[in-house]
């Protein structure tokens, strides 16, 4: 039951001609928008290239029988309403049929009125489910964070633009390095927008060839190409009411580009080799690590494109720029891989978590979860120290080799994963400076760490 002027859409699928002509002007009369198909083959295929509420089937058809069909329109979507028609002496296949996914069946000769009574049916359950998600979003349901870990005021600015951005239904452009999250940001924004409920289709413009990336965007006809054997359907087709990632959009051709700003602009696709234009209702998210500003400038990407895409701008930092965020991520990643490979790791050395604060993480979040994958998986001891990390020597490098070896004292301060970091690390400073008779430099040493940056801690800590 549309909630708008637009009719809900039925396709009938069989093979008697005279019976989908009458079901049409019938059910036409009743306010419904009515598509045919004249055998299963036809209806699964119209299924994949549009959406329809209810397939109304018979079940003995030549070409294609009603259950292979079922069986078929059931796997590619599941939630599709698909009522059975079948003749009274074969009801016992009708209710195995209902067994594969049928949502009903009706014996021929059709009652009509029970006919209208269970299309109205489907139509309110489908009304009413899709009003109880829109009046929980009114009721104020949280915003949905999808694993994204950070307290660094970049991440807190960040995350509350993409909260006020993600209900809204405007085009959104990601930037950022390599690594940094772009497609947990790009989730966020699906998941807390009034489309979490269809679906977020995701596309690398950089994997794949012109060619064939205007055939997986927009799909095609049987015979457009070489080796296109069938009809395929499209990401915009199968994000239709729903989103589209277009991942590192900045490597898309200019030729691509013109076909992708044409759907912006008129809403609709063309598959390769096809003529019909389709309607599609899609809402594009584009991600990049390059500057697609500078490109504009150079004539590498086209202008108009670039403002269809460019209502909000969510510029992800590097992990260098949110080093606050990097204890909670370490620590988060260390019991994910902990947990998948089986070993019982306890937690960081504080001179390990020091150097990852320090370290420069060119590869981002990426690079850090990778190296905590490492290290877990090459561990010798219960905690992970900095010769467990992969870029260790570059760390000793940069600090002429400072390292110094582990106290007895120091080992019992070691940093975990149950306990609040901020704690556990005010703790070890100021026991270890106690312990030094309150040497500052000598903590240092105990420590791990620069005079330098014990200062600044112990100015967080209020104790300078």
């Amino acid at each position: 039951m549309k909630t708008t002027n637009e009719k809900n859409k039925i396709l009938v699928v069989d093979d008697d001609a005279g019976h989908r002509a009458m079901l049409k002007v019938l059910m036409t009369g009743w306010g419904y928008e009515i598509h045919l198909a004249d055998d299963g083959t036809s209806g699964v295929e119209q299924v994949h290239q549009e959406y329809f509420d209810i397939v109304l089937m018979d079940m003995k058809m030549l070409k294609m029988s009603g259950m292979e069909a079922l069986e078929k329109i059931v796997s590619y979507n599941p939630a599709l309403p698909v009522i059975i028609m079948t003749a009274y002496s074969s009801v016992e296949t009708a209710v195995d049929a209902l067994k594969k996914g049928a949502y009903d069946y009706l014996t021929k000769p059709l009652d009509f009125d029970r006919l209208k009574l269970t299309i109205v049916h489907i139509l309110e359950t489908i009304y009413l489910k899709k009003e109880n998600i829109h009046l929980k979003k009114q009721l104020g349901q949280s915003f949905v964070r999808e694993d994204i870990i950070g307290k660094s005021p970049a991440m807190k600015a960040l995350l509350n633009t993409v909260e006020l951005a993600a209900p809204s239904d405007a085009n959104i452009l990601i930037t950022g390095c390599s690594g940094t999250g772009k497609e947990l940001i790009a989730s966020a924004i699906h998941y807390n927008s009034p489309r979490r409920d269809m679906p977020f289709i995701k596309i690398n413009c950089a994997a794949i060839t012109e060619t064939l990336l205007e055939s997986e965007l927009f799909g095609h006809e049987k015979g457009s190409f070489t080796g296109a054997e069938k009809k395929r359907k499209g990401r915009f087709l199968q994000a239709h009411e729903g989103s589209i990632l277009l991942d590192e959009i900045g490597e898309m051709s200019l030729g691509m580009q013109a076909k992708l700003l044409r759907v912006l602009q008129e809403k609709e696709i063309t598959p390769v080799g096809g003529e019909e234009n389709i309607k599609v209702d899609v809402r594009i998210i584009a991600s990049t690590n390059r500057d697609l500003k500078k490109m504009t400038e150079e004539r590498r990407f086209r202008e108009d494109l670039y403002f269809r895409l460019n209502v909000v701008t969510l510029e992800v930092p590097p992990l260098s720029g949110r080093s606050d965020d990097i204890p909670l991520l370490a620590i988060h990643f260390l019991k994910l891989f902990a947990e998948k490979n089986h070993r019982d790791i306890k937690g960081f050395t504080p001179e390990t978590m020091d150097a990852m604060i320090r370290y420069g993480w060119p590869g981002n979040v990426r690079e850090l979860m990778n190296s905590i994958e490492r290290a877990v998986v090459l561990a010798r001891s219960d905690y992970l120290s900095v010769d467990d990390l992969p870029f260790s020597a570059q760390i000793k490098d940069g600090r002429d080799g400072q390292f110094s070896t582990q106290s007895s004292f120091q080992k019992e301060l070691l940093f975990k994963g149950d306990a609040p970091l901020v704690d556990i690390e005010r703790e070890a400073v100021l026991n270890t400076l106690d312990a030094a008779g309150g040497n500052r430099s000598e903590t240092a040493r105990r420590l791990g760490i620069t005079r330098k940056t014990l200062l600044k801690k112990l100015r967080l800590y209020g104790e300078a």
